[in-house]
């Protein structure tokens, strides 16, 4: 379970020195840190699960919720999120693995979003539509319809298959969100095919 360090503080202030205990139960593995401020109970936890309480607003995107609808096919280890108005992307190494955010524009940010309940945990996840825009967003501009086909299909790797089972008019719908040439041509491939 995730807690912030005033939650664990108050669960431990029948202690002389409650920060002193905390110190001790994160040493002993008691608890983790994830980021300065907030810990993890659980050392098993799956990364994405922490990945809205590291930096946000924020939800998973890019590679990471690609992979996650399997339209890559390779297997993404940093959990990718996407975040709005922070000019400049953000890393952070913990113990439950890599995590990384970028910015997608302020009027894209909350479209197409799930939220997903695992447990006592929840997260927000761009829709397979909505992470394929935001991959799309973060690389240069592709001249034509055919050359971001190709990208699609021999750098991404996605399937064409994959692609025909995306709904183009939710791809159309972002796209004036974007305001970007990909997204564009995205929608204009996804009618055609």
């Amino acid at each position: 379970m995730i807690k912030t360090t005033a939650m664990l503080l108050e669960e431990l202030k029948g202690y002389a020195s409650p920060k002193s205990k905390l110190s001790r139960m994160a040493e002993r593995g008691e608890c983790f840190p994830i980021t300065r401020g907030i810990y993890e109970t659980d050392p098993n936890v799956p990364a994405h699960l922490l990945a809205g309480s590291i930096y946000g607003p924020s939800y998973i995107s890019f590679e990471y919720a690609l992979s996650y609808y399997g339209l890559i096919p390779e297997a993404v280890y940093t959990v990718t999120c996407a975040t709005f108005e922070k000019k400049k992307k953000k890393k952070y190494e913990t113990a439950f693995g890599t995590f990384t955010y970028r910015d997608v524009p302020s009027e894209a940010f909350p479209l197409g979003i799930s939220l997903v309940q695992e447990g006592d945990y929840f997260y927000r996840i761009a829709e397979p539509e909505k992470a394929l825009c935001d991959q799309l967003y973060t690389m240069p501009p592709m001249p034509n319809r055919n050359a971001l086909s190709r990208l699609l299909t021999e750098d991404l790797r996605i399937e064409e298959t994959e692609l025909k089972k995306l709904d183009a008019n939710k791809v159309c719908a972002y796209r004036e969100a974007y305001r970007a040439t990909n997204i564009r041509k995205l929608c204009s491939l996804l009618r055609r095919i």
